[in-house]
């Protein structure tokens, strides 16, 4: 028999090279990681969120079912990934360490980005901005208008435990004492009762209670006083779920979804009739 050209050898050598070098390359290719939050709610077919409600993100109807703008958001993204949504209220003061113990997939709940709290968990992309605002009692700070005016020794401000708005007051009104309550509207009704100057909470909460109680409750600022970034919060360590929760924020807020959904809750009453 014939031996083959030296060329045909040559091609046939490259050719198996080639094919190898494709399986090689094939077999190294990342593989979803099985511990990931996103694989393990794809496995069960659930996605478990933990958020604390606070109007109007999150709040019951008369019938006892959750509404609000991240009630909106959590079921999307859980629609988005074939998945079901259950929602596992938690104080806010407890929350992250709730995530952290397994007791939830993921934070949706209007959480502030901050690095005391990045040390903790991851952070997504910001999905939304809030600011924190304040309502005055009429009683206790009659006469009061500005930032300044509550920045003293005497006045006690009333805030969600574990919130921004602790840290807004600390940060901005450092001379003011603070009370400090699980559920928000404790805080609030702390101010209505006139036994605190005022309340601070995200905008435009401040504004609703306003609205609800104008005898007892007034606005001293004509604008929030913060900005902060809000994202989706999962345990540390987790690229994947990260990388698909930034990329569904982008697709999401490409086709104007939140935009839509921001405008209903926040600058709209439409959804107040549903409540009790």
């Amino acid at each position: 028999m014939k031996p083959l050209p030296r060329s045909i050898n040559v091609l046939i050598m490259a050719a198996v090279v080639f094919c190898l070098a494709g399986f090689s390359a094939f077999a190294a290719l990342p593989k979803p990681n099985p511990d990931s939050m996103v694989e393990q709610v794809l496995k069960r077919g659930v996605l478990r969120v933990g958020m604390s409600t606070f109007v109007p993100w999150a709040m019951k109807d008369k019938t006892g079912k959750l509404m609000g703008f991240e009630i909106d958001v959590a079921t999307r993204l859980a629609k988005d990934m074939g998945v079901k949504v259950q929602f596992i209220p938690t104080k806010w003061s407890g929350i992250i360490p709730a995530l952290l113990t397994g007791k939830f997939d993921i934070i949706i709940g209007g959480m502030g980005i901050l690095p005391s709290r990045n040390l903790k968990v991851n952070f997504s992309n910001p999905y939304d901005y809030t600011g924190m605002s304040m309502a005055a009692s009429t009683t206790m700070a009659k006469g009061f208008s500005g930032l300044e005016a509550f920045n003293r020794p005497d006045v006690v401000l009333s805030a969600r435990l574990g919130s921004t708005g602790v840290a807004a007051i600390k940060k901005h009104l450092p001379k003011a004492r603070i009370r400090m309550f699980d559920d928000e509207a404790q805080a609030f009704q702390e101010a209505i009762n006139g036994r605190v100057h005022g309340v601070v909470s995200s905008a435009p909460t401040p504004a609703f209670q306003v609205i609800k109680h104008s005898s007892k409750l007034f606005l001293p600022l004509e604008d929030t006083f913060t900005r902060e970034p809000i994202g989706f919060a999962v345990k540390k360590g987790d690229f994947d779920t990260i990388n698909f929760l930034n990329n569904w924020i982008h697709y999401v807020a490409s086709e104007g979804w939140f935009k839509e959904r921001k405008t209903y809750w926040f600058k709209t009453r439409e959804w107040e009739t549903r409540l009790n």
